[in-house]
């Protein structure tokens, strides 16, 4: 399987931000790509109000995502918000493209650092694995890669690889982690680890949000041993992979983590 990974930098606007996928997506295909990854906050960037672009799934934005999928051929994982409870939003990964059609919503909340997601965002309560040309893939956004169980549930599931989508707070020590975690879950769970995070704005000139975790690049691709395969900077890039699935059953006979696990 062919895969790309599209570290980008989204704005406060969610039809530039369209273009912005359009874009990636339409160089993915042409590099012979079956999925492209694009980051959590494909849709706005945090640091900007969530609540009044907010919009179901079948939403013009949503629908538009799914053109682009249609029109190209190609898988798009990208971070969007839909309504949730109490006036709150969902951090929602849409997925869409041939024969596929789901969604997931970010089970844990960055309420760490200073910042507290919870006030503006209501929590997913599922884990939710696809089936893309016979491989399993499982996701993740951001803070969920602090939580191992994810992973492991999704792999229980059939998943051979792990989507995370990010956008990774900057401070002392978050690079280092965030590798670190990535690294980590891959091994935890003997899946490969496909981590796409927006890109540094600082990287393009463009000033901090506040304390609105907005990206630090560092996007990077994993093997189910913990060896990166692909590793990015701080800027938007695009970034090919090719991944064989089927290289998970040897290395679960050999590193049976999964089996040997017992309830504690």
């Amino acid at each position: 399987m062919r895969l790309a990974v599209a570290q980008i930098i989204t704005g406060a606007y969610p039809a530039a931000n369209l273009e912005l996928i359009r874009e990636y997506a339409t160089r993915a295909k042409a590099a012979e790509a079956e999925l492209v990854v694009f980051p959590e906050a494909a849709m706005r960037a945090f640091g900007n109000s969530l609540t009044d672009i907010a919009e179901p799934l079948d939403g013009p934005w949503a629908n538009a995502v799914r053109a682009i999928a249609r029109d190209l051929d190609i898988t798009v994982i990208a971070g969007m918000f839909t309504p949730g409870d109490g006036g709150r939003v969902r951090n929602t990964l849409i997925v869409t493209g041939p024969g596929t059609d789901t969604s997931y919503d970010k089970i844990h909340l960055f309420d760490a650092f200073g910042f507290a997601e919870s006030d503006s965002v209501d929590a997913g309560t599922s884990p939710v694995t696809f089936e893309l040309n016979g491989t399993v893939i499982g996701l993740a956004t951001c803070y969920d890669v602090r939580f191992p169980a994810l992973f492991t549930a999704n792999a229980r599931a059939g998943a051979q690889i792990n989507v995370v989508c990010a956008s990774w707070g900057a401070g002392e020590g978050k690079t280092d982690q965030w590798d670190l975690l990535v690294r980590a879950r891959a091994v935890d769970s003997t899946t490969f680890v496909v981590a796409c995070g927006q890109g540094n704005p600082a990287s393009i000139g463009l000033p901090a949000a506040g304390a609105a975790p907005t990206g630090i690049g560092h996007s990077a691709v994993v093997s189910p041993l913990g060896s990166p395969l692909v590793t990015l900077g701080e800027e938007p890039e695009l970034a090919m992979v090719d991944i064989d699935p089927a290289v998970i059953t040897d290395v679960r006979a050999k590193l049976p983590v999964l089996a040997n696990a017992r309830s504690l």
